[in-house]
């Protein structure tokens, strides 16, 4: 492919995912990997070029362009060896009109700049730049100096006790360390929610929302696989991700509970009143996860953030009951929104007086409202919020 064909398989792609943004629909790299399925021709230096194109154009643009060839438009404009690319010949974008519409490059949507902290607000590129490569020793099979001592590339994370920052682009899939379970991929971040829980052995443990179980995995180390943890989902083909993850790190003591949307009470029922610990990881908007998944602003609006927001709700609703006396809810979200943070747990707070506020990470982040905000601009972690409430 010439470098104006691969700029026109950018536009192409770019359409597809504006569309699927707008209407729910794939993501960006399933959409890409089913273009060039179709189109044996490109080689992977082609495909390596189309990728950056259009991942240049997410990051961009915080607010969904109207088409591929607006998005790529506006990246030209100061850009004159892009610019050169609307040449116009076979196979490549025509030329650029002289009063053709363009995209405004804008990192963080409009509606949404005012909602964000100021720290990170300030901080846009902080947001979306590259984010890091960390793994979580598997308790159950290692220790990070016998870890660390394997992967010379590695180097301790700052924060978690368990964590291990790689190199980018480091193929740790094909490490005989993943295959055998020792470590898995997870942000430093995504750790320390984990550890605030303070599981321990012979605690019975749920784990609301627990999607593919990296947090669940995590827990089923702390408790040394000893005593009882529940992964709980509404979607089936979620937790059955959990099931070949959880023999590749040894954890056997995991049950999972799929849940009825609309019906989780009354399945939940028979775990009413027994937990220790409670994590609820909420679904959110992930503006906390803008650095891996840039395209979530695509897909974000004022409407689905509200929804979210009594979704969250509605799910510490169902976490408090399940909760023994001095039992603990720890509650989470990857978002840097005080709406979906710090003021749900105060909201929750005024709804069920029997709970209160506990110290939730040391060292790491810093106060917000009742819980304590990590971010990729302070932490150098995927951003989060975690609070830690314990039932009287």
């Amino acid at each position: 492919m010439t470098p104006s064909a691969q700029l026109m398989a950018a536009i192409e792609l770019l359409d597809a995912i504006i569309v699927a943004a707008q209407d729910g629909g794939a993501a960006a790299d399933t959409i890409i990997a089913r273009y060039f399925k179709t189109r044996r021709y490109a080689g992977s230096k082609d495909r390596r070029a189309v990728r950056e194109h259009v991942y240049a154009a997410i990051r961009a643009f915080g607010a969904r362009p109207k088409t591929g060839r607006a998005a790529m438009a506006g990246l030209a404009v100061g850009n004159p060896e892009l610019a050169a690319l609307f040449d116009g010949v076979a196979h490549g974008p025509k030329k650029l009109g002289k009063n053709e519409g363009t995209a405004p490059v804008s990192p963080v949507p409009e509606w949404l700049q005012k909602r964000l902290p100021e720290i990170e607000a300030k901080a846009p590129a902080a947001l979306l730049g590259r984010a890091p490569l960390d793994v979580r020793v598997n308790r159950l099979k290692a220790e990070r100096d016998e870890v660390l001592a394997a992967l010379p590339e590695g180097a301790a994370t700052p924060h978690s006790p368990l964590g291990i920052r790689l190199p980018e682009g480091f193929a740790i899939e094909a490490h005989d360390l993943w295959a055998e379970g020792k470590i898995e991929i997870q942000d430093e971040g995504s750790q320390l929610l984990a550890l605030t829980c303070k599981a321990r052995p012979g605690m019975t443990v749920i784990d609301l929302c627990a999607g593919a179980g990296g947090k669940t995995l995590a827990l089923a180390a702390e408790m040394a696989n000893e005593g009882r943890l529940i992964a709980s989902d509404t979607v089936r083909s979620r937790l059955d991700h959990l099931k070949p993850r959880a023999e590749r790190a040894g954890a056997t003591m995991i049950e999972t509970k799929l849940l009825d949307g609309g019906h989780e009470a009354e399945d939940l029922a028979d775990l009413k009143g027994v937990a220790d610990i409670v994590l609820v990881d909420a679904p959110c908007s992930g503006t906390g996860t803008w650095r891996r998944n840039p395209e979530a602003r695509w897909r974000l609006n004022a409407r689905r953030l509200e929804a979210l927001q009594a979704l969250q709700a509605h799910i510490i609703d169902l976490a408090v009951p399940l909760l023994k006396p001095g039992g603990v809810l720890v509650y989470a979200v990857c978002s840097l929104l005080e709406s979906e943070g710090a003021d749900q747990v105060s909201a929750a707070l005024t709804r069920h007086s029997s709970l209160l506020p506990q110290t939730s990470l040391d060292g790491a982040g810093r106060r917000s409202g009742a819980g304590t905000l990590l971010s990729p601009v302070t932490d150098q972690t995927d951003g989060f919020f975690v609070a830690r409430l314990k039932k009287a």
